[in-house]
């Protein structure tokens, strides 16, 4: 690699890391001694102190990072502390759906209405808070069973579970046939 490709490669490592990392590993990545990764990371510091860069690389015993410079904090914090905002799949708004008006209920229940896998789709609910675990199926392995949190409900505007919206009798026989159908084309395939 010739000068200016090491000193871009060694500003990816340094980037992608995100931490400490040990200048021999760092030399072996390069393919380059110690000693010449060494003044490479020196001339990478330099060019970042000499353009106003926003990041710095600092030396951290046999190691160096790439970090913010101290005079960035303050405008870092103001975004990094906003509330962040959760997008919600189909898929995710399908499981939560029925976890709201099946609860409790476990995976292997939601797996049965979907017809596919949830684990995932049930993580992240876990992760927004919007689900939890609200307690366990007396049944064989003892699974768990999913509820909605108060976050839940907060987010979507109903003071309890029995004020979500229900759907009329004549739409649910309609979804059925549909569903029926479906399911005759499917056999038919």
């Amino acid at each position: 690699m010739e000068f200016e490709q090491l000193l871009g490669a060694l500003e990816a490592i340094l980037f992608t890391m995100g931490e400490a990392v040990p200048v021999k590993d760092i030399a072996t990545a390069i393919e380059q001694d110690e000693e010449t990764t060494i003044k490479l990371i020196h001339t990478l510091m330099d060019r970042f102190k000499e353009n106003g860069r926003g990041v710095q690389i600092v030396e951290l015993e046999d190691s160096v990072q790439m970090c913010t410079k101290a005079e960035y904090y303050e405008v870092v914090t103001k975004l990094v502390n906003q509330p962040q905002k959760h997008v919600l799949t189909d898929v995710m708004l399908e499981t939560l759906s029925i976890i709201a008006y099946r609860q409790p209920v476990t995976k292997q229940q939601i797996e049965n209405i979907r017809g596919v896998k949830c684990d995932h789709a049930v993580n992240k609910l876990i992760e927004y808070n919007l689900v939890c675990e609200v307690g366990r199926l007396d049944a064989p392995g003892r699974p768990i069973l999913f509820g909605t949190t108060t976050d839940f409900l907060r987010c979507f505007g109903v003071a309890s579970v029995d004020d979500l919206p229900t759907i009329d009798a004549v739409k649910i026989e309609d979804f059925k046939q549909e569903a029926l159908e479906e399911a005759q084309l499917q056999l038919d395939v």
